[in-house]
């Protein structure tokens, strides 16, 4: 596991263990799970081997593209235009500064980082409203599939379920279940994740939007 190390920020009354207890994390190509803690006022996230979240790996990341920086007890995302590509929030591009919530999906380039805060679920909060129509524009056949990808991360499995384990629970050909995968990472604006990634991301961003209740 990767740490991102840091002082605490002069002035916030931010208790330790809730610094402790966010951090992002991403899968890579081999469905590995990498995690980066976030104990420091300011991350810079970029290619540079320098930066606090490196991603060599992905050309589409500028060498310095965006900084996460904790601000009165909260973590917030900034993009003042150094990266050629953006910086994505929840599908959303960020001009400049946005408040993180736990389990934001953030994109940089090619790669898809999900910031975790726990110690937030239980604190009222408005939620980022232009994803959320998205869990409707599903067809029934697509919300049955994301339903059953779902149902091992619910049961509190690490992964969500094969395309065979889904084909199984639908009485699907692992062909059409293949099918409505696609269309729903294109719905959602996945595709152009890995496809061991874009799994990943297709549940996780299904359980946020509550469309894993099938």
């Amino acid at each position: 596991m990767s740490t991102v190390g840091g002082d605490e920020l002069a002035g916030a009354a931010v208790p330790a263990a809730r610094e402790q207890a966010t951090w992002l994390t991403s899968w890579d190509e081999s469905a590995h799970l990498r995690r980066w803690a976030l104990t420091g006022p300011v991350v810079i996230v970029g290619r540079a081997a320098s930066a606090d979240v490196a991603l060599p790996d992905d050309p589409l990341v500028s060498r310095v593209h965006a900084r996460l920086e904790r601000t009165g007890g909260r973590w917030t995302v900034v993009d003042d235009g150094l990266s050629r590509n953006g910086t994505w929030v929840c599908g959303t591009r960020v001009t400049g500064r946005r408040v993180l919530h736990d389990r934001d999906s953030i994109r940089v380039g090619g790669t898809v980082l999900t910031f975790c805060a726990p110690g937030e679920r239980d604190e009222p909060h408005t939620l980022v409203g232009e994803p959320l129509p998205l869990a409707a524009a599903l067809t029934p056949a697509q919300r049955a599939v994301v339903a059953a990808l779902c149902r091992p991360l619910l049961a509190g499995g690490p992964l969500p379920a094969t395309n065979a384990q889904i084909a199984a629970e639908l009485c699907l050909s692992v062909d059409a279940v293949k099918t409505h995968l696609r269309g729903i990472a294109h719905r959602w604006g996945l595709d152009h994740l890995p496809q061991n990634e874009k799994r990943v991301r297709t549940a996780q961003l299904a359980l946020r939007l509550g469309s894993a209740g099938g």
